[in-house]
């Protein structure tokens, strides 16, 4: 009679020398948007257990290291709790966990500066990929610091537009396929959106967006979120997504346009009260309003593009960041220098023969 004997599965061997960097954002999702409306709640607990998700799964695939920033919200300190814990127990003992670096920065701010600083500690220090639990504004905040390191960008913030909502683990297998050279880097450079602002006394202040550059007539920052459809008066797209959320669901609306096509779009808005058109948006999670539309275009790559709006603020990817005055020239560029961005679903169709199996012998 045959017998069916398995053989053990090998470990899969840890290659030397590979990393990855994550960044998990302990604000995002925190905005005084979630009053307003029935935004998805991504407590910190959550993103603690999302990282050792990640963990788990890229140690498993023979990552040798994980850079891993640190915050004073539980994040960091939940994960090394739960990896000393599960490390000794013995249902765990099949799981290796790779080596973890909690990295503090010198100075930090509890803005988004850190991000931006833990972004480039992870890209100078041989991070094959840097994930980040946040949303568009934790992405955009990354960019400065990665130069020409890939992200992948997971959803827990309010409006997510730009990242994905991929699970933890599923993420985990595609850097961790990335990291040990099993998989190829599918990848994109994504769109940014360029804005100049040149004073009346000379000086030039610089801002980039990832998805979308909104003037608005509020005279000064206050609650940086923006939702009020009131005060809109000109939008500028990277892409315009019909399912998306937030500020860029109105151009979604009017002039649908892909993350990977050479343009962008330009809406002209008007206050919806006086307006001879208007399109009803989600400008936040559960939250539609009619908003006036003045007019759409498509934007180019690399065309200037001047402000009409001669006083307000800008914000940039739903956040009010720059003021100006009507003595100030102010700019929007769209162009394709963006961060290069990981594509998940690419990374395990093309990395299918290198994924790792066993086969069974009969005697």
């Amino acid at each position: 009679m045959s017998e069916m004997r398995s053989h053990g599965p090998d470990p899969v061997p840890v290659v030397e020398g590979s990393a990855i960097g994550i960044i998990p954002n302990p604000m995002s999702g925190r905005d005084v948007r979630r009053i307003i409306s029935q935004a998805s709640v991504f407590p910190n607990a959550e993103k603690a257990s999302m990282v050792l998700r990640i963990l788990r799964t890229v140690g498993t695939l023979g990552v040798e290291r994980v850079l891993l920033s640190t915050d004073t919200f539980g994040i960091a300190a939940g994960v090394q709790r739960e990896i000393k814990r599960l490390s000794g127990a013995r249902s765990s003992a099949h799981v290796r966990w790779p080596k973890v670096e909690f990295l503090t920065l010198e100075r930090p701010t509890g803005t988004a500066a850190d991000t931006t600083a833990f972004a480039e500690t992870m890209a100078g220090r041989g991070s094959a990929a840097v994930v980040l639990l946040g949303g568009d504004g934790t992405m955009r905040a990354a960019v400065p610091g990665l130069g020409d390191t890939p992200m992948l960008a997971l959803s827990t913030g309010t409006n997510n537009a730009f990242p994905v909502m991929i699970e933890a683990t599923v993420a985990g297998i595609a850097l961790g396929m990335i990291a040990t050279g099993a998989a190829p880097e599918p990848t994109t450079h994504a769109k940014l959106l360029h804005v100049e602002v040149t004073r009346a006394n000379g000086g030039v202040r610089h801002e980039a967006a990832l998805v979308d550059v909104c003037v608005n007539t509020l005279g000064v920052l206050g609650s940086r979120a923006l939702w009020k459809a009131d005060s809109l008066r000109e939008s500028y797209c990277t892409f315009a997504e019909p399912h998306s959320i937030g500020l860029t669901s109105i151009a979604g609306r009017l002039r649908p346009t892909g993350r990977d096509e050479p343009r962008g779009v330009a809406v002209r808005l008007d206050d919806p009260s006086v307006a001879a058109h208007t399109v009803l948006a989600p400008l936040a999670p559960g939250l539609l309003e009619w908003v006036g539309v003045l007019g759409s275009t498509e934007l180019q790559l690399n065309v200037p593009h001047p402000v009409e709006l001669d006083r307000g603020t800008i914000a940039l990817d739903g956040e009010r960041e720059v003021e100006f005055g009507p003595d100030d020239a102010v700019t929007v560029t769209l162009a394709q220098d963006g961060p290069r961005v990981i594509d998940v679903p690419t990374v395990l169709a093309a990395s299918a023969h290198a994924w790792p199996t066993t086969t069974c012998v009969f005697a």
